[in-house]
């Protein structure tokens, strides 16, 4: 009996041990498995166990987007030593220099005879304690205009040339008072030199004098302003905006060169809505204007207006438009561009004929968009970065209309020398569609 009970108690305490032993080793793997299936896991999707890529990888999308790339058969150049996005660019009346200012708080000024280099030297003005956000040059391109966005004003820079031929730049003693009360479109200065022109979207341009006095003050009647600018001729000022039309008034000055007044000169009327930007060739003798009606119109504005003539409306063409389209026109009126988003289309002003559409030119909205005085480049900025594109349409548009001269031609050497100007034309347009693009 007593040997029966020992055995039965000794298989009982074995079985505990057992049991312990098994629910120990049980959490040992437990305890283990974890580790082991990551383990496996990294393996076998062959992975490193890291979380840091995706910050790294983060900080490489945020580079590639600051480094836009873009790419096309007629860019000539691309300007980039802006470290801050490009607001504003504008060519001198010689041709010889372009503006630009950026968010990087300087203006530079580009040689246009350096467009066709690998280097595009630059020279720099800072904008002390302050960003410039349009900028102007004078008639005789020895200075420029800023709007400055703190001070909300117009500040003037001469350009100084040293002893040793380099330049330098000098801000006047005074900035202008500030006069406006809502954002600044525009800004320019007449090439007549005799007044200064500054708007805002509230319907109100200013005409100042070049000491920051106040001539006159414009109220366009629009609800608001989209755009506007001074003519080329130095004569005319002129906006849009809400309404679907272009007003257009001339600065009027006695012949000793005494501010007289501003009076209405002519409308372009024809638009079913509002009017986004407008744009003179070089004479003023052509207006384009681009409207939210997706329709871009040629004007013939060489009229007779004191005599109530109103401007020929020539050709109308769809196209794509959208808040902040901009346009330019050729100098010798044969090509159009228009802006939407970050594309840029060029267009045939005779035929209205798609010539060309360049796609994503920068990575966000384009802040300008303007021919050279010579018609040789159209130049466009936007983000970090001024993209230069030759002109091939222009070219194009030459070649037709001299080809049509020599089908009319009677005299022998207006016949001769209209075929020797074609032949150099279409070679200086071979050479530019050989060009390897930037």
């Amino acid at each position: 009996m007593e040997l029966a009970a020992l055995v039965a108690l000794t298989l009982l305490l074995g079985a505990l041990i057992l049991l312990v032993a098994v629910a120990v080793r049980k959490q040992n793997v437990e305890t283990d498995e974890p580790e082991q299936t990551a383990e496996s896991v990294a393996q076998e999707n062959h992975k490193p166990l890291t979380t840091k890529k995706p910050k790294l990888d983060k900080q490489r999308t945020r580079k590639d987007k600051a480094q836009h790339s873009f790419s096309h058969p007629l860019v000539a150049s691309t300007l980039k030593s802006h470290s801050g996005n490009v607001t504003s660019i504008d060519f001198s009346s010689n041709g010889k220099y372009l503006a630009s200012c950026a968010e990087d708080r300087t203006v530079r000024i580009w040689s246009v005879k350096d467009f066709m280099d690998r280097e595009h030297k630059c020279l720099r003005a800072n904008v002390d304690l302050d960003t410039a956000t349009l900028v102007s040059f004078s008639p005789d391109s020895r200075a420029f205009i800023t709007w400055l966005s703190n001070a909300d004003t117009i500040r003037i820079f001469k350009m100084i040339k040293k002893e040793d031929g380099t330049f330098t730049f000098k801000a006047a003693p005074e900035d202008f008072p500030q006069k406006h009360k809502a954002s600044i479109l525009n800004i320019g200065i007449a090439e007549t030199g005799k007044f200064i022109m500054s708007a805002s979207s509230d319907t109100s341009i200013h005409i100042w004098d070049l000491k920051g006095e106040i001539l006159a003050s414009i109220s366009t009647n629009q609800i608001n302003n989209s755009y506007a600018a001074i003519s080329p001729c130095g004569r005319f000022v002129a906006s849009c905006g809400f309404t679907p039309d272009v007003k257009v008034w001339e600065v009027c000055f006695g012949k000793s060169g005494e501010f007289r007044e501003v009076t209405r000169a002519f409308d372009l009327k024809g638009h079913s809505a509002g009017v986004h930007c407008f744009a003179f060739n070089n004479d003023s003798t052509r207006m384009v204007s681009v409207s939210r009606d997706g329709t871009w119109k040629l004007w013939n504005t060489d009229v007779e207006y004191k005599k109530q003539q109103d401007p020929y409306l020539l050709r109308t063409v769809s196209c794509v438009s959208s808040e902040g389209s901009l346009a330019a026109l050729s100098p010798d009126g044969r090509v159009v561009a228009i802006s939407s988003g970050c594309d840029v289309t060029m267009f045939d002003a005779t035929s209205g004929q798609r010539e060309e559409e360049l796609r994503g030119v920068h990575s966000g909205g384009i802040t300008g968009l303007r021919f050279d005085i010579n018609g040789r480049f159209l130049v466009c900025s936007g983000d970090k970065a001024i993209r230069v594109f030759h002109n091939a349409p222009g070219y194009r548009a030459a070649i037709k209309d001299m080809q049509e001269m020599l089908r009319k031609a009677q005299n022998e050497a207006m016949k001769q020398r209209l075929q020797q100007q074609i032949k150099d034309a279409q070679s200086a347009l071979d050479t530019v569609l050989a060009t390897p693009t930037d």
